[in-house]
C-alpha cells in the first residue's frame, strides 16, 4: 500500500486502494489463480437514515480488474451479491470473523454458488487480507 491515511470504508478512494491491494498480493493471485467471478458487495446502513453503498468488484485469475461504488445495481449482472449492515463487514475487514464463517452464519448474506466459494476458501481469505491490509476508517 502506498497510503498510511485511513480511508473511510465502502468509498471509491477505499474501493481504489482494495483493488490495488489484491493487484499487489501474491497470496492472493495464487490462491486464486483458477477463480473467475464478480460481486457487488452491497453495504446496508446500520442506523435509520444511513445511505446504502454498492461495490463492485470483478476478480479474475487472482486479479481484480474493476472494483468501484456504483449507484444502481442495474449499472454489473454479477455472479455474486453479498451484504451485511456496515457493523458485519467491519467485523469480517478487521478479521474479528471469518469470512466463510460469516457466511455461513449470515454474517454476511450471499445471493449466488455458495459451492463455488467453498471450493475457493483461501482466496476468500486471502482477499480479506488484502481488505485488511487497507488502511481503514470506518463511521
Amino acid at each position: 500500500m502506498t497510503t498510511t491515511e485511513p480511508i473511510l470504508f465502502a468509498t471509491p478512494s477505499w474501493a481504489a486502494a482494495f483493488k490495488e491491494a489484491v493487484n499487489q498480493s501474491p497470496s492472493y493471485a495464487e490462491a486464486a489463480k483458477n477463480w473467475e467471478g464478480d460481486f457487488w458487495f452491497i453495504v446496508e446502513p446500520d442506523a435509520e437514515g444511513g445511505e446504502r453503498v454498492l461495490m463492485y468488484v470483478d476478480l479474475w485469475h487472482g486479479q481484480c480488474r474493476e472494483a468501484f461504488i456504483a449507484k444502481d445495481e442495474s449499472e454489473r449482472n454479477p455472479e455474486f451479491r453479498i451484504w451485511a449492515p456496515a457493523r458485519n463487514w467491519r467485523r469480517v475487514i478487521t478479521r474479528e470473523i471469518d469470512p466463510i464463517r460469516a457466511l455461513m452464519t449470515n454474517t454476511l448474506r450471499l445471493k449466488g454458488n455458495f459451492a463455488k466459494i467453498m471450493r475457493n476458501v483461501k482466496a476468500a481469505q486471502e482477499l480479506v487480507l488484502c481488505a485488511a491490509s487497507v488502511p481503514t476508517r470506518f463511521e
